[in-house]
């Protein structure tokens, strides 16, 4: 459904609906919801930045064109929006009206209202659920890699 260009779309995701993705990535087990758009071009033509997460500020790519990069296990809710250059991380879960920041580190639930840590033991329920469609078992060494994750980038989430 909608409308894919110059994308890359990783092992068991899904953007089934109506909505625009364009040059983007997603990663593995990423879900886009129902009409979510990104943006991939600026309206003043300028080059795309994006988060380095080395300096904590936006950098310059040299890019004109470049969307949505969506880590594994994101998702998104119906109607989101995504401005160009966004970057999404681990398992993060956005929703609501509105235009959420560019940078929305790994774990993080919310959206353009804001945004609180996405626990661990919530998003391991859904992680369930979402492998069991698929006929995979969320098991304990798929949960030690997220939880090293959670871990590694704690200092990242500054809501």
């Amino acid at each position: 459904g909608g409308e894919i260009n110059n994308s890359v779309i990783w092992g068991n995701s899904a953007k089934g609906h109506d909505g625009y993705l364009g040059n983007s990535v997603l990663g593995e087990w990423v879900n886009i919801g129902a009409d979510t758009n990104n943006s991939n071009l600026k309206n003043n033509y300028a080059e795309v930045k994006l988060y380095n997460y080395e300096t904590k500020k936006m950098r310059n790519t040299n890019l004109q064109f470049c969307g949505l990069i969506m880590a594994d296990h994101a998702k998104s809710g119906i109607n989101t929006m995504f401005n160009t250059g966004s970057i999404v991380g681990v398992s993060a879960n956005i929703f609501g009206g509105g235009l959420p920041p560019n940078h929305i580190p790994d774990f993080s639930w919310g959206g353009a209202d804001g945004f609180l840590d996405y626990k661990l033991n919530k998003m391991f329920e859904t992680t369930e659920k979402v492998f069991a469609r698929k006929n995979v078992i969320f098991d304990d060494t798929e949960k030690d890699i997220l939880t090293k994750v959670f871990e590694l980038t704690a200092p990242h989430r500054y809501f």
